[in-house]
């Protein structure tokens, strides 16, 4: 498709999926959970090989298969080898059969910079970014991949915009003047701030230029971002155990670089929703202004920093600001996704059972609904990425374990109709047979879950050792 065409495949697979009926769909979800139901379907998953390799990797329902692509170390097109850490994900574009994914690599470490032929990095001492693949769907083949933007930090999650491209999010606010978090007697070596959230285009001759930060989109530890498509604002989380839910609302819907304002959300009358509440309870939502959504310390800890002086800052700059002026408290927000109109977000540590918490937020009568609040870690344990279904479920990605690492990590669906099914599991166990890595990975978290427009394919990542999948079956039989 031409970038029109792409537009449309954008706005109507990913963010309304109107014909299955989402809006009354959740609102029928809300209801069961308001009456107490806390709803839950066994599925029974076999190891399954994956197609590429003939390695066990997933278990799966019955007559799902998968093919796996871009693990850490493959040689891409352009020749550099793909980044580890996989992480947020989307599908930005189709052209016929073929649809481009852009991949996050969440890398924390300072050091030489991805290799990006033909592109110029934005801090050539950050080494994580962006890949970009493409995948046939009609063959259900892999098809190439290579690098979209390197020089940034900790690129966690992110989301898909209407016409076309991923905004790709920095999950910290170190810079050059900051200690390692993990060996604080060493200094980062960084050339730039960090904290950003940045657009790439699919387009690999798109991304030739330095990359140039969104500064009024705030500088935060960002995670997700979600686009309103009726209005153009763009929705964003705040992974941390004190994070606040913000907008962006841009001058000119469409064009964020051209300036904005950046609020924080009030959940009337709960200024801390990190503890338990009933599932389907509604709130009233009011906006408050950031002054600054380019302070990433908050006074004190900011007039600490100095080149003399390098100290790790409290990265609560913007959420202060906020919450002086009545924002409300959340407890790690992470995965965020748009839908007929409405936005789907995740708090993975909120809840009495700090196992994880699914938010719906309508933005057309401000208000938020807690749609699900997991009762036991055993029962779902702190989802992350979550992605809507062109038939209209969520997918729900885990980021941590239940027990003493002892269990898989694994992928839900959480149906329209409030019931909540097991997708897959981790089963990744290695013996150097792909790029010499050996190791016990299936309690390693999943990540970037994304649909094909047509919803015959999911695409995911394991996060480590870096493993990107293509999976396919009879949905019809499953929640999602």
């Amino acid at each position: 498709m031409r970038s029109s065409n792409r537009r449309q495949f954008l706005s109507d697979n990913f963010a309304a999926a109107t014909s299955f009926g989402i809006a009354a769909a959740w609102a029928q979800l809300g209801g069961r959970f308001a009456h107490g139901e806390s709803v839950s379907r066994s599925t029974a998953l076999v190891e399954v090989a994956d197609e590429t390799t003939g390695l066990p990797l997933l278990r799966v329902p019955e007559g799902f298969r998968y093919r796996t692509f871009g693990w850490t170390g493959d040689r891409m097109s352009d020749s550099a080898p793909t980044p580890a850490a996989h992480d947020g994900m989307g599908v930005v574009s189709v052209e016929g059969d073929v649809v481009t994914l852009c991949r996050n690599h969440e890398i924390s470490d300072d050091g030489p910079c991805l290799s990006h032929p033909g592109g110029k990095p934005f801090d050539a001492y950050a080494r994580g970014g962006c890949t970009n693949l493409r995948f046939d769907l009609a063959k259900g083949e892999w098809l190439d991949s290579w690098v979209s933007l390197s020089g940034t930090s900790r690129n966690c999650a992110g989301g898909i915009t209407p016409w076309g491209t991923w905004l790709t999010c920095e999950e910290t606010v170190l810079g050059p003047n900051d200690r390692d978090p993990y060996k604080l007697q060493q200094k980062r070596r960084f050339q730039k701030e960090h904290g950003w959230v940045f657009e790439v285009s699919p387009e690999r001759s798109a991304n030739t230029g330095t990359p140039q930060p969104i500064p009024e989109m705030g500088r935060f530890v960002h995670e997700a971002v979600a686009i309103d498509r009726k209005t153009g604002i763009v929705y964003e989380t705040e992974d941390r155990g004190t994070a606040g839910f913000y907008r962006y609302v841009p001058d000119v819907p469409g064009k964020l670089a051209a300036g904005g304002r950046l609020e924080m959300a009030e959940v009337v009358g709960q200024p801390d929703l990190r503890g338990g509440f009933a599932s389907g309870t509604t709130f009233d939502v009011r906006w408050h202004t950031i002054d600054d959504p380019t302070r990433a310390h908050s006074p004190g800890s900011e007039s600490q920093v100095s080149k003399d002086n390098p100290v790790l800052g409290d990265e609560l700059g913007v959420f202060k600001q906020g919450q002086a002026k009545g924002g409300s408290m959340f407890s790690r927000l992470e995965g965020c996704w748009y839908g007929n109109g409405l936005v789907y977000f995740d708090a993975t540590s909120g809840g009495a059972a700090s196992a994880g918490q699914i938010w719906q937020y309508d933005p057309a009568h401000e208000t938020l609904t807690l749609l699900f609040e997991s009762p036991s870690k055993p029962e779902l344990n702190m989802p992350d990425n979550l992605c809507v279904s062109p038939r209209g479920g969520l997918v729900l990605c885990e980021d941590n374990d239940y027990g003493a690492n002892e269990y898989p990590q694994r992928m839900f669906a959480l149906s329209q109709d409030g019931q909540l099914s097991l997708l897959a599991e981790n089963n990744v166990r290695l013996r150097g047979e792909r790029n010499g890595m050996e190791g016990d990975f299936r309690t390693k978290e999943w990540a970037g879950a994304t649909f094909s427009p047509d919803g015959k394919w999911l695409f995911v990542n394991i996060q480590t050792p870096g493993i990107t999948f293509a999976i396919t079956g009879p949905w019809d039989q499953t929640l999602v």
